[in-house]
């Protein structure tokens, strides 16, 4: 059964960084698009950012460009997203998604998702 298990948020200063993961089993991220994706309270899911299968292209949100890093360890079966520079308006709960085409970094492009992770940025 694919399952993905979001790690690594939590409460962090402005200013502060966080790596979430993205951690799949019963299946190999090998040939999946990955996307990051976070809802703040209130608001719509929205796209973070996206990996494709090769790891060859990216899709950023124009508020974390420069900010945010995506990465994938396939050895691992793991995907990453770096976050530096954090902002208040960061704080969301923040989902990892996987896809076969996965050919946009939108919410309706992804089939699989996990539970998420609190990211709470505040001082």
């Amino acid at each position: 059964q694919l399952q993905l298990v979001e790690s690594g948020g939590g409460l962090v200063q402005p200013g502060g960084s966080l790596r979430l993961s993205c951690a799949a089993s019963g299946f190999t991220l090998d040939y999946y698009a990955i996307g990051w994706f976070r809802q703040a309270p209130g608001k719509e899911r929205e796209g973070v950012s996206c990996i494709s299968s090769s790891g060859g292209s990216t899709n950023w949100a124009d508020s974390v460009k420069d900010r945010f890093t995506i990465s994938r360890d396939n050895a691992k079966n793991t995907v990453y997203l770096q976050m530096n520079s954090l902002k208040p308006e960061d704080t969301a709960v923040y989902y990892c998604a996987a896809d076969p085409q996965g050919s946009s970094c939108t919410v309706g492009d992804f089939g699989s998702w996990g539970r998420g992770t609190q990211v709470t940025v505040s001082s």
